[in-house]
């Protein structure tokens, strides 16, 4: 019997592994292609979060044409509405449990209705009830405009616990404006710091950074690079004479 790791080889992987390779090698790379583009918009919202903290905060009327206004600083004056409070629930800082307290803001030079994320507050114990301080007086904050749904942060509203104030697990402003029946458009904002009125504002980061979806862009071109080689190498086949293939055969 020759030895067949001697001889030459010649390629045939057989149909079943070239159709597992067709299907399955344009998949992985497609995956990885995807996680760079992903990669390449977190930059370019990153870029934006930064630029736009940088800035200075612009009055509310000079915005409100402004058709992309996601993480602009904004400067409002005017009131809370103290009849509407939202606690956006499983929010923890360094550990403990709490809520982001959001409330509507009427900005008395455009009379737009606002929502502002005000920050986090400490809720240890649910069986004791929240005690939320809404200013009365006039106010100047400064915030930052929420991108809105479609944009990133794309979250939908789930009410868990009905009454005022009212618990929710993510934020959708078109039910929240039903729900305190503000008439017109309302945009969501988060206080920056040394506004009055805020709560612990350490923001938390974008959940997936752009250096993570490269990561998850290399695992997924690492595979495809794997299937290939595995396919190339099951693929040799030694060549051959037909009185040796009936031999190898036999064995």
């Amino acid at each position: 019997m020759p030895d067949v790791s001697k001889l030459p080889r010649r390629f045939a992987p057989g149909w079943l592994l070239s159709i597992f390779v067709v299907i399955f090698l344009p998949l992985l790379i497609g995956l990885g292609l995807w996680q760079l583009d992903r990669a390449d918009q977190k930059r370019e919202i990153q870029a934006t979060m930064d630029a736009a903290r940088a800035s200075v905060p612009v009055p509310l009327g000079e915005l409100l044409e402004d058709r992309r206004p996601a993480w602009r600083a904004v400067r409002l004056q005017g009131t809370y509405d103290p009849e509407h409070v939202w606690l956006l629930d499983n929010r923890t800082r360094a550990g403990h449990a709490g809520v982001e307290v959001l409330q509507p803001f009427l900005d008395n030079a455009t009379g737009q209705w606002v929502i502002v994320n005000r920050g986090w507050l400490a809720w240890p114990d649910r069986r004791e009830a929240l005690v939320i301080e809404a200013p009365s007086q006039p106010l100047q904050l400064d915030a930052e405009v929420m991108p809105v749904a479609g944009e990133a942060f794309t979250l939908g509203t789930a009410t868990i616990r009905e009454g005022w104030p009212k618990l929710i697990t993510s934020i959708d402003a078109e039910s929240m404006k039903d729900q305190a029946q503000i008439v017109g458009p309302v945009w969501t904002t988060r206080l920056r710091s040394g506004s009055p009125s805020a709560y612990v504002l350490d923001w938390p980061a974008l959940p997936t950074t752009a250096s993570k979806h490269i990561g998850y862009a290399v695992q997924w071109f690492a595979l495809a690079a794997a299937l290939l080689i595995l396919f190339i190498w099951a693929g040799l086949r030694p060549e051959l004479t037909e009185d040796e293939q009936i031999e190898h055969d036999r064995t």
